[in-house]
């Protein structure tokens, strides 16, 4: 009562439905933090004088780098992009069900945080444990345009999360 011997091609079958969607998910795009930026605030990044570390408080960015502008053709993006997790929501056995992602560690805690545009928020439905806030993860989902403000900073792309992975090149 095999499948193999009563339905012969019932295993060339799946083998044809599934492998091009492991292929898909395999072959997800990167999404690159600089995407997210528009030219005009790449260019204010660019020209900005090297920064010190004296004085009294902390290196700003310029204000009109923190509208939150963003790029229009970045919305419904689907891809993978690499960044580290401030934690916004969690349960008691520590899953972080939502967080914001950054490009750099410690973004959100230190001052100044990134640009909006460089700050995604992410709700991932099933949650996930990290070891340590320094270890980078992978977001698999659709990037779309949408602004939110918490205590943690602003950002100006959210994502629902496909899947979170550990970071590995």
């Amino acid at each position: 009562m095999s499948c193999t011997l009563r339905h012969p091609y019932t295993l060339l079958v799946l083998v044809f439905l599934l492998v091009p969607a492991l292929q898909a998910r395999a072959e997800l795009p990167e999404i690159d933090w600089l995407d997210l930026m528009p030219a005009e605030d790449l260019a204010l990044l660019e020209s900005m004088p090297e920064v010190e570390h004296e004085g009294d408080g902390p290196a700003l960015l310029p204000d009109e780098i923190m509208t939150g502008r963003v790029v229009p053709e970045m919305s419904d993006t689907r891809g993978r992009i690499p960044g580290f997790v401030v934690p916004l929501k969690t349960t008691n056995d520590m899953r972080i069900l939502e967080f914001f992602l950054v490009p750099y560690y410690g973004a959100c805690i230190h001052v100044p945080p990134p640009p909006p545009n460089q700050i995604i928020h992410v709700k991932y439905k099933q949650g996930f444990t990290l070891d340590a806030l320094y270890d980078p993860v992978w977001v698999e989902g659709t990037l779309v345009i949408e602004h939110t403000e918490t205590d943690f900073g602003t950002s100006s792309y959210s994502m629902t999360a496909e899947r979170v992975s550990p970071y590995e090149q």
